[in-house]
Protein backbone atom coordinates (compact mmCIF):
# COMPACT_ATOMS: atom_id res chain seq x y z
CA UNK A 1 0.00 0.00 0.00
CA UNK A 2 1.19 3.53 -0.74
CA UNK A 3 2.11 5.93 2.03
CA UNK A 4 -0.51 8.47 3.03
CA UNK A 5 0.31 12.21 2.99
CA UNK A 6 -1.28 12.34 6.44
CA UNK A 7 0.86 11.70 9.51
CA UNK A 8 -0.92 8.49 10.52
CA UNK A 9 -0.28 6.52 13.68
CA UNK A 10 -0.73 2.90 12.66
CA UNK A 11 -1.30 0.26 15.31
CA UNK A 12 1.23 -2.58 15.06
CA UNK A 13 -1.32 -5.03 13.63
CA UNK A 14 -2.38 -2.51 10.97
CA UNK A 15 1.22 -1.60 10.09
CA UNK A 16 2.08 -5.27 9.56
CA UNK A 17 -1.04 -5.77 7.42
CA UNK A 18 -0.23 -2.76 5.26
CA UNK A 19 3.34 -3.92 4.72
CA UNK A 20 2.12 -7.38 3.70
CA UNK A 21 -0.76 -6.03 1.53
CA UNK A 22 -3.28 -7.88 3.69
CA UNK A 23 -6.97 -6.93 3.50
CA UNK A 24 -8.04 -4.21 5.93
CA UNK A 25 -11.41 -2.96 7.15
CA UNK A 26 -11.92 0.50 8.63
CA UNK A 27 -14.17 0.92 11.66
CA UNK A 28 -15.54 4.16 13.08
CA UNK A 29 -14.97 5.43 16.62
CA UNK A 30 -18.12 7.52 17.12
CA UNK A 31 -19.89 4.44 18.42
CA UNK A 32 -17.24 4.28 21.17
CA UNK A 33 -17.47 7.90 22.25
CA UNK A 34 -21.06 8.84 21.43
CA UNK A 35 -23.05 5.85 20.20
CA UNK A 36 -23.08 3.34 23.06
CA UNK A 37 -22.86 3.56 26.85
CA UNK A 38 -19.77 2.39 28.74
CA UNK A 39 -18.77 -0.48 28.98
CA UNK A 40 -20.94 -1.63 26.05
CA UNK A 41 -18.97 0.71 23.78
CA UNK A 42 -15.63 -1.02 24.36
CA UNK A 43 -17.15 -4.50 24.32
CA UNK A 44 -18.88 -3.92 20.98
CA UNK A 45 -15.87 -2.16 19.45
CA UNK A 46 -13.60 -5.09 20.34
CA UNK A 47 -16.20 -7.63 19.20
CA UNK A 48 -16.45 -5.81 15.86
CA UNK A 49 -12.67 -5.97 15.47
CA UNK A 50 -12.75 -9.68 16.26
CA UNK A 51 -15.50 -10.19 13.67
CA UNK A 52 -13.35 -8.50 11.00
CA UNK A 53 -10.51 -10.92 11.80
CA UNK A 54 -12.87 -13.89 11.63
CA UNK A 55 -13.96 -12.65 8.21
CA UNK A 56 -10.35 -12.78 7.00
CA UNK A 57 -9.19 -9.17 7.30
CA UNK A 58 -7.47 -6.84 9.77
CA UNK A 59 -9.49 -4.16 11.62
CA UNK A 60 -8.41 -0.53 11.67
CA UNK A 61 -10.54 1.55 14.04
CA UNK A 62 -10.12 5.21 13.11
CA UNK A 63 -9.81 8.21 15.43
CA UNK A 64 -7.94 11.50 15.76
CA UNK A 65 -5.82 11.89 18.86
CA UNK A 66 -3.52 14.81 19.62
CA UNK A 67 -3.84 16.15 16.06
CA UNK A 68 -2.86 12.88 14.37
CA UNK A 69 -5.06 10.32 12.63
CA UNK A 70 -4.94 6.85 14.14
CA UNK A 71 -5.66 3.61 12.29
CA UNK A 72 -6.04 0.90 14.89
CA UNK A 73 -6.39 1.56 18.63
CA UNK A 74 -4.61 -0.09 21.53
CA UNK A 75 -6.32 -0.64 24.90
CA UNK A 76 -5.24 2.70 26.31
CA UNK A 77 -6.49 4.64 23.28
CA UNK A 78 -9.78 2.74 23.27
CA UNK A 79 -10.35 3.44 26.96
CA UNK A 80 -9.50 7.10 26.48
CA UNK A 81 -12.09 7.48 23.74
CA UNK A 82 -14.67 5.47 25.68
CA UNK A 83 -14.48 7.41 28.94
CA UNK A 84 -13.30 10.96 28.20
CA UNK A 85 -15.95 13.65 28.36
CA UNK A 86 -14.48 16.01 25.77
CA UNK A 87 -14.35 13.86 22.63
CA UNK A 88 -15.24 15.81 19.49
CA UNK A 89 -17.55 14.16 16.99
CA UNK A 90 -15.71 14.52 13.69
CA UNK A 91 -17.37 14.83 10.31
CA UNK A 92 -15.86 15.95 6.99
CA UNK A 93 -15.90 19.62 7.96
CA UNK A 94 -14.21 18.95 11.32
CA UNK A 95 -11.18 16.93 10.18
CA UNK A 96 -9.04 19.90 9.05
CA UNK A 97 -9.40 21.61 12.43
CA UNK A 98 -8.80 18.39 14.35
CA UNK A 99 -5.62 17.63 12.40
CA UNK A 100 -4.32 21.21 12.45
CA UNK A 101 -3.24 21.22 16.08
CA UNK A 102 -4.98 24.57 16.58
CA UNK A 103 -5.21 25.54 20.24
CA UNK A 104 -9.01 25.62 20.10
CA UNK A 105 -9.27 22.11 18.60
CA UNK A 106 -10.14 19.14 20.77
CA UNK A 107 -7.32 16.70 21.55
CA UNK A 108 -9.69 13.78 20.99
CA UNK A 109 -11.86 13.17 17.95
CA UNK A 110 -14.16 10.25 17.20
CA UNK A 111 -14.83 9.69 13.51
CA UNK A 112 -18.31 9.54 12.02
CA UNK A 113 -19.13 7.75 8.75
CA UNK A 114 -17.89 10.60 6.57
CA UNK A 115 -14.66 11.18 8.51
CA UNK A 116 -13.90 7.47 8.68
CA UNK A 117 -14.36 7.14 4.92
CA UNK A 118 -11.93 10.00 4.30
CA UNK A 119 -9.27 8.59 6.62
CA UNK A 120 -9.77 5.08 5.23
CA UNK A 121 -9.19 6.39 1.72
CA UNK A 122 -5.95 8.07 2.79
CA UNK A 123 -4.81 4.89 4.54
CA UNK A 124 -5.48 2.78 1.44
CA UNK A 125 -8.43 0.90 2.96
CA UNK A 126 -11.23 0.01 0.56
CA UNK A 127 -13.92 -1.34 2.92
CA UNK A 128 -15.54 0.23 5.98
CA UNK A 129 -18.13 -1.20 8.37
CA UNK A 130 -20.57 0.78 10.49
CA UNK A 131 -23.99 0.40 12.09
CA UNK A 132 -26.34 2.70 10.18
CA UNK A 133 -25.77 5.71 7.96
CA UNK A 134 -27.16 9.20 8.34
CA UNK A 135 -29.42 10.76 5.76
CA UNK A 136 -32.20 13.28 5.28
CA UNK A 137 -33.76 14.13 8.62
CA UNK A 138 -37.50 14.30 9.08
CA UNK A 139 -38.53 17.78 8.10
CA UNK A 140 -35.32 18.11 6.13
CA UNK A 141 -37.17 19.58 3.14
CA UNK A 142 -37.62 22.70 5.27
CA UNK A 143 -34.64 22.57 7.65
CA UNK A 144 -32.09 21.33 5.07
CA UNK A 145 -30.79 19.01 7.81
CA UNK A 146 -29.03 16.39 5.70
CA UNK A 147 -26.19 14.22 6.96
CA UNK A 148 -22.72 14.64 5.49
CA UNK A 149 -22.74 10.84 5.14
CA UNK A 150 -24.71 11.15 1.90
CA UNK A 151 -22.22 13.61 0.42
CA UNK A 152 -19.31 11.34 1.36
CA UNK A 153 -20.97 8.27 -0.11
CA UNK A 154 -21.35 10.16 -3.37
CA UNK A 155 -17.70 11.22 -3.58
CA UNK A 156 -15.36 8.89 -1.69
CA UNK A 157 -14.65 5.44 -3.22
CA UNK A 158 -14.75 3.37 -0.05
CA UNK A 159 -17.30 0.54 0.14
CA UNK A 160 -19.53 0.89 3.21
CA UNK A 161 -21.23 -2.03 4.96
CA UNK A 162 -24.17 -0.98 7.14
CA UNK A 163 -27.70 -1.96 8.12
CA UNK A 164 -29.23 0.84 6.09
CA UNK A 165 -30.13 4.39 7.09
CA UNK A 166 -31.17 5.01 10.68
CA UNK A 167 -34.91 4.50 10.93
CA UNK A 168 -35.42 7.86 12.66
CA UNK A 169 -34.67 9.55 9.31
CA UNK A 170 -36.92 10.40 6.40
CA UNK A 171 -36.28 7.11 4.63
CA UNK A 172 -37.93 7.81 1.23
CA UNK A 173 -36.04 11.09 0.83
CA UNK A 174 -32.80 9.47 1.99
CA UNK A 175 -33.27 6.72 -0.60
CA UNK A 176 -33.98 9.33 -3.28
CA UNK A 177 -30.82 11.28 -2.46
CA UNK A 178 -28.73 8.10 -2.62
CA UNK A 179 -30.13 7.47 -6.09
CA UNK A 180 -29.58 11.08 -7.20
CA UNK A 181 -25.99 10.98 -5.93
CA UNK A 182 -25.30 7.80 -7.90
CA UNK A 183 -24.52 5.59 -4.89
CA UNK A 184 -24.82 1.90 -5.79
CA UNK A 185 -27.09 0.32 -3.16
CA UNK A 186 -26.60 -3.43 -2.68
CA UNK A 187 -28.84 -5.54 -0.48
CA UNK A 188 -27.08 -8.49 1.13
CA UNK A 189 -29.48 -11.38 0.60
CA UNK A 190 -32.32 -8.84 0.42
CA UNK A 191 -34.22 -6.86 -2.23
CA UNK A 192 -35.46 -4.37 0.39
CA UNK A 193 -33.36 -1.60 1.92
CA UNK A 194 -33.13 -2.30 5.67
CA UNK A 195 -33.67 0.50 8.16
CA UNK A 196 -31.26 -0.11 11.03
CA UNK A 197 -33.30 -2.03 13.65
CA UNK A 198 -35.89 -2.97 11.01
CA UNK A 199 -35.12 -5.53 8.32
CA UNK A 200 -37.44 -3.87 5.80
CA UNK A 201 -38.22 -0.29 4.85
CA UNK A 202 -40.42 -1.00 1.84
CA UNK A 203 -37.85 0.75 -0.37
CA UNK A 204 -35.84 -1.15 -2.99
CA UNK A 205 -32.10 -1.66 -3.32
CA UNK A 206 -30.41 -1.45 -6.72
CA UNK A 207 -29.44 -5.10 -6.71
CA UNK A 208 -29.31 -8.12 -4.45
CA UNK A 209 -26.06 -9.96 -3.74
CA UNK A 210 -25.99 -13.32 -2.02
CA UNK A 211 -22.28 -13.64 -1.23
CA UNK A 212 -19.27 -11.49 -0.33
CA UNK A 213 -17.74 -12.47 -3.68
CA UNK A 214 -20.71 -10.98 -5.56
CA UNK A 215 -20.38 -7.77 -3.57
CA UNK A 216 -16.63 -7.64 -4.29
CA UNK A 217 -17.41 -7.93 -7.99
CA UNK A 218 -19.71 -4.90 -7.79
CA UNK A 219 -17.01 -2.91 -5.95
CA UNK A 220 -14.40 -3.82 -8.59
CA UNK A 221 -16.78 -2.89 -11.43
CA UNK A 222 -17.47 0.52 -9.92
CA UNK A 223 -13.76 1.12 -9.36
CA UNK A 224 -13.02 0.20 -12.98
CA UNK A 225 -15.45 2.87 -14.16
CA UNK A 226 -13.54 5.55 -12.26
CA UNK A 227 -16.74 7.37 -11.29
CA UNK A 228 -15.85 7.76 -7.60
CA UNK A 229 -18.29 7.32 -4.78
CA UNK A 230 -19.27 4.30 -2.78
CA UNK A 231 -20.94 0.96 -3.03
CA UNK A 232 -23.31 0.93 -0.05
CA UNK A 233 -23.86 -2.62 1.20
CA UNK A 234 -27.01 -3.00 3.30
CA UNK A 235 -26.95 -6.00 5.64
CA UNK A 236 -30.30 -6.49 7.44
CA UNK A 237 -30.21 -6.88 11.21
CA UNK A 238 -30.49 -10.47 12.45
CA UNK A 239 -34.10 -11.60 12.30
CA UNK A 240 -34.10 -12.65 15.96
CA UNK A 241 -33.38 -9.05 17.04
CA UNK A 242 -35.26 -7.13 14.34
CA UNK A 243 -38.08 -4.75 15.32
CA UNK A 244 -41.03 -4.23 12.90
CA UNK A 245 -40.83 -0.79 11.34
CA UNK A 246 -44.46 0.02 12.24
CA UNK A 247 -43.65 -0.50 15.91
CA UNK A 248 -40.64 1.79 15.67
CA UNK A 249 -42.67 4.44 13.86
CA UNK A 250 -45.12 4.43 16.76
CA UNK A 251 -42.32 5.21 19.21
CA UNK A 252 -40.95 7.93 16.95
CA UNK A 253 -44.35 9.58 16.49
CA UNK A 254 -44.83 9.59 20.27
CA UNK A 255 -41.61 11.46 21.04
CA UNK A 256 -40.27 13.26 17.98
CA UNK A 257 -41.93 16.57 18.91
CA UNK A 258 -39.88 16.57 22.11
CA UNK A 259 -36.54 16.02 20.37
CA UNK A 260 -33.96 18.82 20.50
CA UNK A 261 -33.00 20.63 17.32
CA UNK A 262 -29.83 20.08 15.34
CA UNK A 263 -27.11 17.52 15.96
CA UNK A 264 -28.48 16.62 19.40
CA UNK A 265 -31.66 15.18 17.87
CA UNK A 266 -30.21 11.85 16.72
CA UNK A 267 -28.59 10.72 20.01
CA UNK A 268 -31.67 11.91 21.92
CA UNK A 269 -34.04 9.94 19.70
CA UNK A 270 -31.88 6.82 19.83
CA UNK A 271 -31.78 6.97 23.63
CA UNK A 272 -35.50 7.59 23.88
CA UNK A 273 -36.33 4.69 21.60
CA UNK A 274 -33.99 2.45 23.59
CA UNK A 275 -36.01 3.37 26.68
CA UNK A 276 -39.39 2.85 25.01
CA UNK A 277 -38.30 -0.46 23.49
CA UNK A 278 -37.12 -1.83 26.81
CA UNK A 279 -33.59 -2.14 25.47
CA UNK A 280 -34.55 -4.06 22.32
CA UNK A 281 -33.17 -1.36 20.02
CA UNK A 282 -29.86 -1.29 21.91
CA UNK A 283 -29.50 -5.08 21.66
CA UNK A 284 -30.19 -4.92 17.91
CA UNK A 285 -27.78 -2.01 17.48
CA UNK A 286 -24.94 -3.84 19.22
CA UNK A 287 -25.34 -7.02 17.20
CA UNK A 288 -25.73 -5.39 13.81
CA UNK A 289 -22.47 -3.48 14.31
CA UNK A 290 -20.66 -6.75 14.95
CA UNK A 291 -22.38 -8.58 12.08
CA UNK A 292 -21.61 -5.78 9.62
CA UNK A 293 -17.95 -5.87 10.64
CA UNK A 294 -17.83 -9.60 9.97
CA UNK A 295 -19.38 -9.20 6.53
CA UNK A 296 -16.96 -6.35 5.73
CA UNK A 297 -14.05 -8.63 6.64
CA UNK A 298 -15.32 -11.27 4.22
CA UNK A 299 -15.76 -8.68 1.45
CA UNK A 300 -12.27 -7.26 1.99
CA UNK A 301 -10.80 -10.76 1.93
CA UNK A 302 -12.68 -11.51 -1.29
CA UNK A 303 -11.40 -8.31 -2.87
CA UNK A 304 -7.84 -9.23 -1.91
CA UNK A 305 -8.22 -12.67 -3.47
CA UNK A 306 -9.61 -11.18 -6.67
CA UNK A 307 -12.65 -13.44 -6.36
Amino acid sequence: MTDSPLDFVFADEVAVARAASMPLVALESTLISHGLPHPDNIEVARAAEAAVRTGGAVPATMAVMDARPHAGLDEAAMLRLATAGDVKKLSRRDLPAALSGASSASELGATTVSATMILARHAGIDVFATGGIGGVHRGGEASMDVSADLFELAHTPVAVVCSGPKVILDLPRTREVLETMGVTLVGYRSEDMPAFWARNSGLPVDLRADSPAEIAAVIRARAALGIGGAVLVCNPVDASLAIPIDEIEGWIDACIDQAPAGAAATPWLLAEIARRSGGRSLAANKQLIIDNAGLAGEIAASLARGA
